[in-house]
C-alpha cells in the first residue's frame, strides 16, 4: 500500500518490503503467521481485507510474535482505508501495543477493548476504539470476518 509510505518511520521508507505471509497462499492460521512473520526485531505491516471489502491494518516496528505480555514501541500505529487513508498513532496513554498467543492477536488496548484483534484461525476479528491509539472502529462493524490477510516485512 504505497499510501502508507509517508507514515512509516523514516528509516523504513526506502526499504524493499516483501510479502511474508498471506492467507491465500499460507492458509488461515495465527501459528503460521507467527512462523512466517520475519526475522526477530524486523518491522511488520499487517493488512486485512474483511468480508465487506473494507481494508485496514497495523504497522509494528517489531515482528508479530507470540508473547507473554505486551510488546512494541510508540512507532506502532493502526490504519484504515475508509475510503481514504486514516492513521491512528500512539496516544502515550498506555503501552499496550501488541500481544499475541496461539488463540488471539491483540493490537492496542485499554479498559478491556482492543483496537484490533484476530482469533487463532484468522477467520474472525474485531476493532474498537482504544486508549492506545484513540482509533475509530477500523472495520464497518465492530466484529468482522477476514477475507484476506497479509503480513509484509523486510527480508
Amino acid at each position: 500500500a504505497p499510501q502508507l509510505g509517508p507514515h512509516l518511520p523514516a528509516r523504513l521508507r526506502q526499504q524493499p518490503w516483501h510479502l511474508l505471509y498471506c492467507t491465500g497462499r499460507d492458509g488461515f492460521s495465527l501459528r503460521s503467521l507467527y512462523r512466517r512473520g520475519g526475522r526477530p526485531g524486523s518491522p511488520a505491516l499487517l493488512l486485512i481485507r474483511d468480508s465487506e471489502a473494507q481494508a485496514f491494518g497495523a504497522f509494528s516496528a517489531s515482528t508479530i510474535r507470540c508473547s507473554n505480555g505486551f510488546y512494541g514501541t510508540g512507532e506502532t500505529f493502526l490504519f484504515s482505508f475508509a475510503p481514504e487513508l486514516k492513521v491512528f498513532r500512539w496516544t502515550g496513554r498506555n503501552n499496550f501495543f501488541m500481544k499475541g498467543d496461539v488463540d488471539l492477536l491483540m493490537i492496542g488496548a485499554g479498559r478491556g477493548r482492543f483496537g484490533l484483534w484476530l482469533d487463532g484461525d484468522l477467520q474472525h476479528g474485531g476493532s474498537h476504539p482504544c486508549e492506545t491509539f484513540d482509533n475509530e472502529t477500523l472495520s464497518h462493524r465492530e466484529d468482522f470476518c477476514v477475507q484476506d490477510l497479509e503480513v509484509w516485512g523486510l527480508v
